[in-house]
């Protein structure tokens, strides 16, 4: 964790009910995410992972409960108030543009932060040249960190799957987030793939003290990365706390290894 601020919350979960139809995905969840930690929420499939995302960065709008972010508490985030306000995302399933290359892929992380007007993007000179720059040498340096050089001219609809997840990862960077929130970011990897993502998030998170929200399926990933872990169940909170008290949990393990219940 980034020690600076680590015990100011940059988002507050109080409460939250979503239901689709007659189905309930979230169930009065409630949780906090502090400035500069890595916050990991999981849980077995189905159990309303991805919908929490969903609800923190405006995809989804709760019937119940209310999101303080920064300090402003909210009913509901828009998705453009979201990313305006510093919360990127990558999703499960890659969400990338498959013919463009990998450097333009991560310049269009980079629109909220275009201030030229149409008139002179559409020139391209004077202030919009001069911004394009500029937002281009930023994606440069994400291309560096992220140690993708040798396939940035490359349309990502042809790179391996877990070059496109890194491209993805490189995308939501350029929009400079205060939170980032991250869905699986390691699913269909392999065991050296996965040790370079986990690198590259922990650098994310040292480095530019990016605060981060993280979905994991992989017990080991979650428990050497995160500061605190929330687990999900069927749309209830089953657990919070540090990784060695969530392993520790009963109920935690009843529920990943499949074990009844008593009645």
């Amino acid at each position: 964790m980034n020690q600076q601020s680590a015990t100011e919350t940059i988002l507050a979960v109080e409460n939250i009910s979503l239901s689709f139809g007659v189905m309930k995905v979230l169930d009065s969840i409630s949780f906090d995410i502090k400035r500069g930690e890595i916050r990991s929420i999981i849980g077995p499939n189905g159990a309303g992972k991805s919908s929490m995302l969903n609800v923190i960065n405006g995809f989804y709008h709760p019937q119940e409960g209310s999101i303080t972010y920064k300090g402003e508490t909210r009913k509901q985030m828009a998705p453009h108030v979201a990313a305006s306000h510093g919360i990127a995302r990558t999703f499960q399933n890659i969400a990338l543009f498959k013919g463009m290359s990998t450097l333009d892929n991560i310049m269009t992380g980079r629109n909220l932060k275009m201030k030229t007007n149409l008139f002179w993007q559409a020139l391209h000179i004077g202030p919009a040249r001069l911004e394009e720059l500029e937002n281009r040498e930023a994606a440069e340096k994400i291309i560096d960190f992220l140690d993708i050089q040798a396939i940035r001219k490359k349309p990502v609809g042809k790179l391996p799957y877990g070059l496109q997840k890194r491209v993805e990862l490189g995308r939501a960077l350029a929009a400079e987030p205060d939170l980032l929130l991250l869905d699986e970011p390691m699913a269909g990897m392999n065991s050296e793939e996965k040790e370079d993502m986990s690198r590259f998030i922990i650098d994310v998170n040292t480095e530019f003290g990016t605060t981060i929200a993280l979905i994991e399926h992989d017990m080991g990933v979650v428990m050497d990365l995160s500061d605190r872990v929330l687990v999900l169940d069927y749309g209830k909170q089953l657990a919070d706390g540090l990784p060695d008290e969530v392993r520790s949990n009963q109920d935690v393990i009843d529920a990943y290894l499949g074990v009844p219940h008593e009645h």
